[in-house]
């Protein structure tokens, strides 16, 4: 006979080790399973190793649902800050850096070492090397088949990720067992992840690769003001994972290379240095490398004095500054993103529980779900947040 709990949760990752600990600490009885040989892989790499676990000003706004207030109730239901209670009281120090983004100070293992503890401390079981070979439900229980042996339970939650990064185990276990339940899948795609360029346009810019600079970037559904980072395979940094999670291939994104400066402060500086060269004015805003690059791309003279151009051509040069335009040829895919947008459809779920409509006792949360945060921090809130939300509704 198997051994029985009330809630199995397959997933060792930050949503599934969240979830346990809630469980356990109800007074359920816990089994986590986790099919890699350590735990939290994907948290002890996040953040350059110092895991950007939560963002003080997370709201709905940050997240990407085809359900747009899906993960309202949630996120209200387990705010940042309870969160960051919890780090406190594990003396892990902290630091914060642009808009309420919070990192490890020292390494992302203390979240990890957190979380286990919290599971061990109220008995939620934990079986590492353990995959969920099978899963069945009969009657009112679920059975997972394992080369451990089988395990029963009332409730299962799916915390198994996405596709991401599959050399630390991304895969679509979630979105598979899904579909064996019956419930419906939204497209999924890589998000929060580089771009490729085109062969022609990637020629040219492939100079400027490690060349960094603060942009605002933007399509016709929203804008970011992050830094952009010029690659020898095309353009990455915080601007691009940002607008990447809401570009769709084909279309094209449009990059403020001068995001606080206007027509107007080209013509002063002309008024007050007549005898300066475009390229002087441009170097005082723009990186060195870049502006040598984009003076020959647009054949600016460097020997004309300002005071030789008429205000048609500075106004060309800063608009066309101020929006190139581009469509990229495609993304770096799963193995450099960050996120999967889109898995289990927010309309197959309860968004108070985060328990599937059509089969009792089932959930899923985290990044299986059809929720998607953007870059610094949101993506992990959401993780608790789910994960505090179903293992609060264990029965």
């Amino acid at each position: 006979m198997p051994k029985n709990y009330d809630v199995i949760i397959i997933g060792g990752g930050a949503a599934g080790l969240m979830a346990a600990s809630v469980c356990a600490k109800r007074g359920k009885e816990t089994l986590l399973l986790e099919a890699n040989k350590n735990l939290g892989k994907k948290i002890l790499i996040s953040g350059g190793g110092r895991c950007n676990f939560t963002n003080l000003f997370a709201t709905h706004e940050n997240f990407l649902s085809q359900n747009p207030h899906f993960f309202k109730s949630a996120l209200k239901r387990y705010s940042p800050y309870e969160f960051l209670d919890l780090v406190e009281s594990y003396g892990i120090e902290y630091v914060e850096k642009a808009e309420g983004q919070l990192f490890c100070k020292n390494s992302a293992r203390e979240i990890v070492n957190m979380l286990e503890s919290e599971c061990k401390k109220y008995n939620a079981e934990i079986i590492l090397n353990c995959s969920a070979q099978q899963i069945r439900k009969e009657g009112d229980s679920f059975f997972i088949s394992t080369a451990t042996g089988e395990f029963e339970a009332k409730n299962l939650i799916l915390a198994t990720g996405g596709l991401p990064i599959a050399q630390i185990g991304g895969n679509d276990y979630g979105l598979k067992i899904a579909k064996e339940f019956g419930m419906s899948i939204t497209s999924v795609e890589p998000a929060l992840v580089p771009y490729k360029l085109s062969e022609s346009l990637l020629k040219k810019t492939s100079l400027l690769s490690g060349v960094a600079l603060p942009v605002r970037i933007f399509n016709d559904k929203i804008s970011f003001d992050e830094d952009l980072l010029f690659t020898h395979r095309g353009l990455s940094g915080p601007a691009i994972l940002q607008i990447s999670l809401y570009w769709n291939a084909g279309e094209s994104v449009t990059i403020d290379f001068l995001p606080n400066m206007t027509i107007d402060n080209l013509i002063s500086y002309r008024r007050s240095h007549p005898k300066r060269s475009i390229d002087t004015f441009l170097k005082n805003h723009l990186p060195k490398k870049f502006v040598e690059y984009w003076c020959k791309r647009e054949t600016l003279s460097l020997t004309d004095n300002l005071a030789d151009y008429s205000n048609e051509l500075l106004n060309k040069v800063i608009s066309d500054l101020k929006g190139f335009q581009f469509t990229p040829s495609g993304t770096e895919g799963y193995r450099k993103a960050e996120v999967m947008r889109g898995g289990v459809s927010t309309e197959e779920l309860s968004s108070k529980t985060l328990e599937s409509k059509k089969v009792k006792g089932l959930y899923f949360i985290g990044e299986v779900v059809d929720v998607t945060g953007q870059l610094g921090g949101f993506n992990f809130q959401w993780a608790w947040a789910s994960a505090h939300a179903a293992g609060q509704s264990i029965i």
